[in-house]
């Protein structure tokens, strides 16, 4: 597949990814660890078990064989965070440009993926593609714009830009890949939070109020991870905040909501087909903010939400919070 770009991962974002990147005519690869996924892309043009709605291009190639994505120079990784490890592990080695599209950090060690890609493909330089997407927007071609931060500089950006913007597909570059990688990661934590403030019927002044002060542990984690601030406040940060703790597309805002309206955690997730990231990320991050000695109280209450707390105790406990100064940590 000469000039062929890959994406690993059948799910429905990297299904979107796939179909965004064949809109001008593009050969791609994607590849799905689930065999009947394969066979319907490969014969029906379509992924009726992760994205429905969309008629695929005809210039999507579907594989379940990993060795077949070898010399490929580009590749999109849209698996779940927590599998994005093992994945890499089984790619063949050799000089490329990894895309992690995927937004989470990984349970058993606390990596942000860059770090974990880092460590399986040594030899691959490393970008992050966030911001505010919806899957099914994406695959629609409506308009859409991402931050795409490259580790490998202005040099790995000039490579990219052309491989992955579209005419309705718009990527910014940033070289600040914490920062990418912070906003994606705890949004999903937030927009838990901001579901159960729906889920609860607690109103739209609660849920913006949530919204700017989950903001400002965003940002407090971010910068303490080495994040710019200005990368916090654009698409892959506060724009994609707002877009996933104001929908029910959003898998966590939507799992969020079912915890405010009495469901247990563990049969959501049990029953979930889809990946909602935000409950995998929550205890590590309320890990990682506790062991760095970070206040962030609303990470804390999804993670005790998660654990099986009352949605109204949580709230209650937030409430009751000694008042500050706005600008205070932990305020």
């Amino acid at each position: 597949m000469s000039g062929a770009v890959a994406v690993i991962g059948g799910g429905a974002w990297g299904t979107a990814l796939a179909q965004m990147l064949a809109s001008d005519g593009r050969e791609v690869l994607l590849w799905a660890r689930e065999s009947e996924v394969v066979a319907d892309i490969n014969a029906n043009h379509r992924n009726a078990a992760f994205l429905p709605a969309a008629k695929l291009a005809y210039s999507i190639r579907a594989t379940d064989s990993i060795g077949d994505l070898a010399g490929i120079p580009v590749v999109l990784v849209v698996t779940p965070a927590q599998h994005t490890g093992a994945v890499l592990a089984t790619l063949p080695a050799a000089p490329r440009d990894l895309v992690l599209c995927s937004k989470g950090i990984e349970q058993s060690t606390g990596r942000l993926m860059n770090d974990v890609a880092a460590d399986a493909c040594p030899q691959s330089d490393i970008a992050i593609l966030s911001g505010p997407t919806f899957a099914h927007e994406v695959a629609a071609g409506l308009p859409t714009a991402v931050t795409l931060a490259c580790a490998g500089g202005e040099a790995q950006w000039k490579r990219l830009k052309p491989v992955i913007a579209r005419p309705a597909f718009r990527p910014y570059f940033s070289a600040d890949v914490a920062g990418a990688e912070v906003g994606g990661a705890v949004k999903n934590v937030l927009a838990i939070a901001c579901g159960v403030v729906d889920g609860l019927g607690l109103g739209q002044n609660a849920r913006a109020a949530l919204i700017a002060r989950g903001y400002a542990e965003m940002l407090r984690f971010g910068e303490n991870l080495g994040a710019q601030a200005e990368t916090l406040a654009g698409l892959c940060g506060l724009g994609d905040l707002v877009l996933t703790c104001s929908s029910t597309s959003s898998r966590n805002f939507s799992i969020g909501k079912a915890l405010g309206q009495g469901q247990s955690s563990v049969d959501l997730m049990a029953d979930r087909t889809t990946v909602a990231e935000g409950a995998h990320t929550a205890p590590v991050l309320a890990e990682l903010a506790r062991t760095r000695g970070i206040d962030m109280p609303i990470v804390d209450a999804v993670n005790a939400l998660l654990g099986g707390e009352p949605a109204r105790d949580v709230v209650q406990q937030l409430l009751a919070r000694p008042l500050r100064a706005e600008r205070e940590a932990g305020a």
